[in-house]
């Protein structure tokens, strides 16, 4: 429900040609003692031109707020609300890279691509745990090369047994195909 002489002073000031006194302290130099003055007349103002009027989040709660204190809120808060990926301390981020090893190490063709990608991992994990930046400790287990190779081999075995062969198309004549 809104006021009436809010009402009123906002129909005012949208269909009045001459300037508001309000909207302009032509006299009133900005100073510390009356910078609160300057910043409520503007606020007041604001609110009788309908400013705030219909604000994402009206009427609902802050987030966050009686939670614990922590000081980097803003910046987890920015990788939230923009779905940001490889950002963080590297102890989080080869966990979740270890989670996602194997179904990554699936999608490769090749061997060699396979063993690549564990040695850089495992290069990574071994560079983590010498660095002493701060942040929560590298648990993560280097992963043994050989035995990660020789089942991949056991899972794109049983992928290719699963996937039933085409077979072969039918000889070609001339330029077009005789479907039977």
């Amino acid at each position: 429900m809104t006021d009436p002489r809010d009402a009123a002073a906002r129909y005012r000031a949208q269909h009045s040609d001459e300037p508001d006194a309000e909207s302009e302290p032509a006299s009133m130099q900005l100073t510390a003692e009356n910078q609160h003055e300057f910043v409520e007349t503007a606020i007041q103002i604001a609110i009788r031109q309908g400013e705030f009027d219909n604000l994402p989040g009206a009427g609902k709660p802050l987030e966050g707020l009686g939670t614990h204190h922590d000081p980097d809120w803003w910046i987890r808060r920015k990788i939230e609300s923009e779905n940001l990926t490889g950002l963080g301390p590297p102890a989080i981020l080869l966990r979740a890279e270890d989670r996602e090893l194997d179904a990554n190490l699936d999608n490769l063709s090749r061997e060699s691509d396979v063993r690549d990608v564990l040695e850089d991992f495992n290069a990574r994990v071994v560079s983590a745990r010498r660095q002493l930046q701060g942040g929560p400790p590298v648990v993560t287990k280097t992963r043994d090369v050989e035995a990660e190779i020789g089942a991949w081999r056991e899972r794109r075995a049983a992928r290719l047994a699963v996937v039933p062969q085409e077979p072969a198309p039918s000889a070609r004549r001339g330029l077009f195909r005789r479907r039977v």
